[in-house]
């Protein structure tokens, strides 16, 4: 779909400045819905919620963010029929809604960066659904939602508890959304540690996540995107003064920082249900030519999540490298040298790469 912050130009000044208004009222929104989950029927903190969205939509009005503003409509309406006990926040409906926030977040922080990650399409018509359905079928539209926005299959069963696909084994839903939450606050807490890591997390997400739909999924979404946010965090587990140096490091170096898919991988092995994320991990820096590691592995024995894993990791690391040329040519530099290690990266998945950042440089 196409995508418009506003119907006039809103600077880069009034963006940040409602990023930061949003991220003022996130933990009152948070802090509530968890509320309605064990409450539902909670006047007051019905009111409240709707107050704080309220002033986020008077803050998208000031300052002309108009996608905001038909993201917050739908939730309006569904706190309003809230407030006229039209409906209830039993079952799912409050975790749709707090899945929904963390997408309009990713629409104001992607507009402020220039990286869009949020799935527009998806979240506008899913919202339009759920605002408008009957109460019998709130649920329903609820959990679809909550599949289209958190990577998995649009249709939920009925039971968070039944075992559907794409959801982890032995993880109810509302599990599964609080891991990836959990997993996401330790991918930016390794982004905070340097200015570098900017947006780093998003990117990959971005870029891993469209290179699986272009092969038709052939890749777990969810495990995918709990793999992204994790693949790095057992960096924080080793001396800062290696994985933030910015200069070569020596081979002693070189050796430990090696270490860090293995920690990573030991937090998701302990977390039942995400042994396939922990795989990926393990092996996004192994190589089809058997060179990588740490087990030298051959290209028949890497699972497909950690191939695309490590094209996506190095794009970003290259990408790094060349910053100062300008993006577009930083963009070409980058996928150029990604093309050239063909000893590298597997070849069935850098055609879809390749075609994610065509799309990305004509759009």
């Amino acid at each position: 779909m196409d995508i418009h912050l506003s119907d006039e130009t809103t600077d880069g000044e009034a963006i940040e400045e409602f990023v930061e208004s949003l991220n003022d009222s996130a933990s009152k929104i948070e802090n509530a819905l968890n509320r309605l989950k064990n409450d539902p029927g909670h006047r007051d903190t019905i009111e409240a919620l709707y107050a704080s969205i309220h002033a986020i939509r008077e803050d998208a009005a000031y300052y002309r963010i108009d996608l905001a503003l038909k993201l917050l409509l739908p939730v309006d309406i569904l706190l309003e029929r809230a407030r006229n006990d039209e409906i209830s926040f039993d079952n799912v409906l409050p975790e749709a809604l707090l899945l929904v926030f963390d997408q309009i977040n990713l629409v104001a922080e992607g507009f402020f960066s220039g990286e869009m990650t949020a799935n527009l399409g998806g979240l506008t018509g899913g919202l339009q659904r759920l605002a408008s359905s009957t109460p019998p079928d709130i649920d329903r539209c609820a959990r679809e939602l909550i599949g289209l926005l958190s990577g998995g299959s649009p249709e939920f069963p009925e039971s968070a508890d039944a075992g559907g696909a794409r959801i982890p084994a032995g993880r109810s839903l509302r599990e599964k959304v609080d891991d990836l939450r959990f997993f996401h606050s330790l991918a930016n807490q390794l982004e905070s540690r340097s200015e570098r890591f900017k947006g780093r997390t998003l990117r990959l997400l971005r870029l891993a996540l469209k290179t699986n739909e272009i092969n038709d999924n052939a890749i777990d979404p969810v495990q995918l995107e709990a793999a992204i946010y994790m693949h790095d965090v057992g960096m924080m587990f080793l001396p800062e003064k290696i994985w933030l140096k910015p200069e070569f490091m020596t081979p002693e170096e070189r050796e430990l920082l090696r270490t860090h898919p293995g920690y990573s991988e030991g937090i998701l092995k302990r977390i039942d249900g995400w042994s396939e994320a922990a795989r990926m991990i393990a092996q996004h820096h192994e190589m089809p030519d058997g060179q990588g590691y740490p087990n030298r592995l051959r290209a028949a024995e890497i699972c497909d999540g950690a191939k695309v894993l490590a094209i996506v990791d190095a794009f970003e690391s290259i990408m790094l490298k060349h910053s100062e040329r300008g993006k577009t040519r930083s963009i070409m530099r980058a996928i150029a040298e990604i093309n050239a290690c063909n000893n590298q990266f597997a070849p069935e998945w850098i055609e879809a790469f390749n075609r994610v950042i065509r799309q990305t440089v004509e759009a």
